[in-house]
């Protein structure tokens, strides 16, 4: 029974010690959904995730990580919608 009291103290006292928010900063701007955009979403789904944030005047950080990450087939999905949303900035300095 001490152990277990303890452990739950010892739990309780890291839980206390981690900040509640840990999140990146959102910077993200939206643009609005166009004909040019549904083609670059499309570019980024079917070609290679990435292209559609490039055409999107994005920063090459974002480029470079949409590229890079969109590998694995779900990221594809969210690099297609980003550039069909045209969003500018993001999450992880502005990288996703």
């Amino acid at each position: 029974m001490k152990k277990l009291v303890a452990a739950l103290a010892l739990t309780v006292m890291v839980a206390a010690a981690v900040p509640g928010q840990a999140f990146a900063a959102n910077t993200a701007k939206h643009g609005q959904i166009t004909g040019k955009t549904v083609c670059y979403g499309l570019a980024s789904l079917i070609i290679w995730p990435g292209i559609g944030q490039y055409l999107n005047d994005n920063e090459t950080k974002k480029n470079v990580t949409h590229a890079i990450i969109g590998i694995l087939p779900p990221f594809r999905f969210w690099s297609g919608w980003d550039a069909l949303i045209a969003r500018q900035g993001g999450r992880w300095d502005g990288k996703i």
